[in-house]
């Protein structure tokens, strides 16, 4: 058995009914990017914070294509509980690949599109969020850890596209 493998099989040794709960509901919030877009609906919706929903919503779209688009289906890894078929999912089983952790990538561009757009207290509450969600993915047994780092990464990089992206269109359309 992979080290990877091994890490999950370690995290499993501290599961609780509490803990199985709370990792459950915090996965879902990352479920199809739910808590991400809807932060950028409502950013988008407040004037004052305009920008920042729209850097959001780059650096998300630039994730999607990146993650789901791209990487998923051209490294397409199997998931860990295809491997150890002796686990329990808690979740549903996702239908998709495991490399890139989509949940992970979502909410990593997310935190560095907060970051960058200069949400000063947003992106310290989301990257607190980010971090649960991120873990939840390998408590569940539904992500290698490296599928997670992987997810990060490309979370880093949709981020800073999103935000570069938009300053550029701002700057081209006299849009501040």
């Amino acid at each position: 058995m992979g080290i990877e493998l091994q890490f999950l099989n370690l995290i499993q040794e501290i599961r609780t009914t509490f803990l199985d709960v709370f990792m459950s509901n915090v996965t879902k919030l990352g479920n199809v990017g739910f808590i991400w877009i809807l932060l950028t609906i409502i950013l988008l919706v407040i004037p004052k914070t305009r920008k920042s929903g729209v850097i959001l919503a780059a650096a998300l779209i630039v994730d999607l294509i990146l993650c789901n688009v791209i990487l998923k289906p051209l490294v397409a890894r199997i998931r860990p509980f295809d491997v150890n078929t002796a686990i329990q999912l808690i979740i549903a089983k996702p239908q998709d690949y495991s490399f890139p952790s989509g949940h992970t990538a979502a909410s990593v561009a997310s935190v560095v599109a907060l970051y960058l757009a200069g949400e000063k207290r947003l992106w310290k509450i989301a990257l607190i969020l980010t971090c649960f969600i991120a873990f939840s993915r390998m408590y569940l047994y539904v992500h290698y850890p490296t599928d997670v780092l992987g997810g990060a990464v490309v979370g880093v990089i949709s981020g800073y596209i999103g935000y570069k992206v938009t300053l550029r269109m701002s700057r081209h359309s006299g849009i501040n």
